[in-house]
């Protein structure tokens, strides 16, 4: 039987679709490579988006492609193709992280579900605004739980005192940034300030998606506008009771970072689908000293890889994507 593989006219729309996943600060450190008479695209990192300071292990870095990889594959179910994934992990090649082989499938519960979340991928955006003080019902946490363990992964939800810990965290976090010109110069490096209609670069955070400087001790939301001046952002009253939840996985290799990006753009996706704006942060997690106090002592969650914010609020703006004819080779 002769085996059917998509042409690059059909690859190019999962790779848009790919690249809309988020990244440190919207670095996008994610390459592919496409054969078309193999039907495999290659996911590599790209050390030159890299970030040494904030990154020294390239944690974030494969968080970031492996959500650009979850998102090929929901993409790739949409389009009716069934997309094996494997993971690698080669010293020689470190910079090659995955493969996705694309085969005409039966269609079986599983893509179905995959497919479902499509419509997310280019909703989902990081709201860095105010969110309402109102709870997210447990049956919409109990479904974001489950789309993490679909991935091998577990999403915790942590009470009030674990909240605040955390929270405290993430404010110590931000004094050590201030204290730290490097990393302060590396993270202003991917900041730029313009409206929507002056956008001329097409990664990082634009002042238009930094939304207002809070009053107070709030939500975990990293202030990519301290030190720059944008003109119109003013102050507001974030969330009193910032709704958290902690991504984590039980041992911390490449493979678990490849494993958590991708459950993690699960969780936003359905997140995304269930009404729900999201925000991430990282900072108490680019601390060593920090990191291992964020998770919580009694859970089975070892390693914390991502603190994301739930609840209901104004959906964020799109933030630049790179164009696929940056991203995308074929051979």
């Amino acid at each position: 039987m002769t085996t059917i593989h998509p042409d690059v006219s059909e690859v190019v729309p999962l790779i848009e679709d790919a690249v809309m996943a988020p990244s440190m600060h919207n670095a996008q450190p994610w390459r592919f490579v496409f054969h078309p008479d193999t039907g495999v695209i290659e996911l590599h990192g790209d050390p030159g988006r890299a970030m040494p300071h904030a990154d020294p292990d390239h944690r974030a870095l494969h968080l970031g492609c492996a959500a650009a990889l979850f998102n090929l594959r929901v993409s790739a179910v949409w389009a009716g193709w069934e997309p094996v994934i494997r993971i690698l992990s080669d010293d020689s090649n470190p910079w090659l992280l995955a493969t996705v082989s694309l085969r005409k499938p039966e269609a079986t519960d599983t893509e179905r579900a995959l497919a479902a979340l499509h419509p997310a991928v280019r909703r989902r955006h990081s709201s860095r605004f105010p969110f309402r003080d109102e709870e997210v019902p447990s049956p919409l946490l109990d479904g974001l739980r489950a789309a993490a363990l679909l991935e091998g992964c577990r999403l915790a939800v942590p009470d009030a005192w674990h909240t605040e810990t955390v929270l405290g965290l993430v404010h110590d976090s931000e004094h050590r940034e201030e204290m730290d010109p490097v990393l302060r110069a590396e993270t202003g490096s991917w900041t730029h300030s313009g409206t929507p209609e002056e956008q001329v670069r097409p990664d990082g955070i634009p002042a238009y998606a930094f939304g207002p400087k809070q009053t107070g001790r709030g939500a975990p939301v990293r202030d990519f506008g301290r030190s720059q001046t944008v003109s119109g952002r003013g102050w507001a009253a974030f969330e009193r009771r910032p709704q958290i939840a902690l991504l984590g996985t039980s041992e911390d290799t490449p493979d678990d970072w490849m494993r958590a990006g991708q459950a993690l753009e699960r969780v936003l996706l359905q997140a995304t689908a269930d009404g729900l704006v999201t925000s991430m942060t990282s900072q108490p997690l680019e601390w060593p000293e920090l990191r291992w106090t964020v998770r919580d002592p009694g859970a089975s969650m070892s390693h914390v890889q991502m603190v994301i914010r739930l609840g209901y609020g104004p959906q964020g703006p799109a933030t630049p994507r790179r164009p696929v004819a940056d991203v995308l080779d074929i051979r």
